[in-house]
């Protein structure tokens, strides 16, 4: 039976191989072979063994690239994971210098008004329990904090102590609907009545509808008998707005405050009011602003030549009159 077609390629495959292994066989065994013999062989052998390279080689170089491909995932996920770290780390060192900022601005306060203060982080916001605005502070009567003290930030008014255990207190925000304080316009004796609005904005109702009253004035705490539940002299907030409504038989204002509440990270508690009043040294310091000085310089004058003499002009002398 005549060998079909398609088998010839590898008949001739076998046969080449074969002779290969035969020709090896006898080099090994030190049998001389004719280096014309041996040089047209791996002529002839050449291509094919090329060919069994370039068909193995990518199937070795995918298993690589498989092998890499694990590695240099499991490398980044690793970066990844130290990058993710570093900027965490880099936020709680931001939010502790933030904090300890805000702290030594609570001391400065306190510190100029003679106050003792207890300080305290917030460790919750709102309550469970109620819809009033309120923090949770991780002090309590242990420390020295009560009912009904008064609470503050860098920036002034708080709020006030609502009820205390004796590690923990819940503030009562100004914020808050029913929250009303006594308050003062510094610089002056006319008073009012500051209550919250469950917003950012307050409303003030000055006593007397005759005073005056006018915007970027500050309030100040008027004060509690006993400095219970507020001490004098804290700053509240400003005005931003007056309502000159000439119907209006109370005189108001919108007012905004100088506390951040929405970001309250460190208050104080005022556990000592101290013995006086401070009147208006706790008004907030307007920030410097720079100032610049321009000095004028007026062109400089053209030098006169040597050669050059001033003029003089003689007056004229009246003639005699005739008499």
């Amino acid at each position: 039976m005549a060998v079909g077609g398609g088998n010839r390629p590898r008949l001739l495959l076998i046969i080449l191989l074969v002779t290969s292994l035969f020709l090896i066989t006898l080099d090994l065994r030190g049998i001389s072979i004719t280096k014309t013999s041996r040089s047209a062989t791996q002529s002839f052998l050449a291509p094919i063994q090329r060919g069994f390279s370039d068909f193995f080689s990518p199937v070795g170089n995918f298993v690589s690239d498989i092998k890499n491909f694990g590695k240099v995932k499991a490398e980044n996920e690793d970066l990844k994971s130290a990058n993710a770290k570093l900027k965490a780390q880099l936020v709680v060192n931001k939010d502790v210098k933030g904090q300890l900022d805000k702290l030594k601005g609570t001391l400065d306060l306190a510190g100029r008004g003679g106050f003792k203060v207890v300080a305290a982080r917030v460790i919750g916001q709102g309550s469970a329990s109620t819809f009033s605005q309120t923090i949770t502070i991780d002090a309590g009567t242990r420390d020295g904090v009560n009912k009904d003290m008064t609470v503050i930030s860098d920036s002034g008014l708080v709020g006030v102590v609502k009820s205390a255990t004796s590690t923990s207190a819940i503030v009562l925000l100004m914020s808050d609907p029913t929250f009303k304080i006594g308050v003062r316009i510094a610089g002056s004796q006319n008073v009012g009545v500051l209550s919250g609005n469950g917003t950012t904005r307050y409303t003030l109702q000055l006593l007397d509808p005759t005073g005056t009253i006018k915007e970027n004035d500050v309030l100040l705490s008027l004060g509690s008998d006993n400095n219970r539940p507020f001490v004098p002299g804290i700053p509240v907030g400003y005005v931003k707005t007056v309502d000159h409504s000439n119907t209006a038989l109370v005189k108001t204002a919108m007012v905004g405050s100088y506390s951040q509440l929405s970001s309250l990270g460190v208050v104080s508690v005022i556990v000592d009011g101290g013995k006086s009043d401070p009147h208006d040294a706790l008004v907030p310091r307007p920030a410097p602003t720079a100032t610049i000085w321009v000095t004028a310089t007026g062109s400089p004058q053209p030098t006169p030549s040597p050669s050059e003499s001033p003029t003089v002009k003689a007056s004229a002398t009246p003639k005699a009159s005739k008499k």
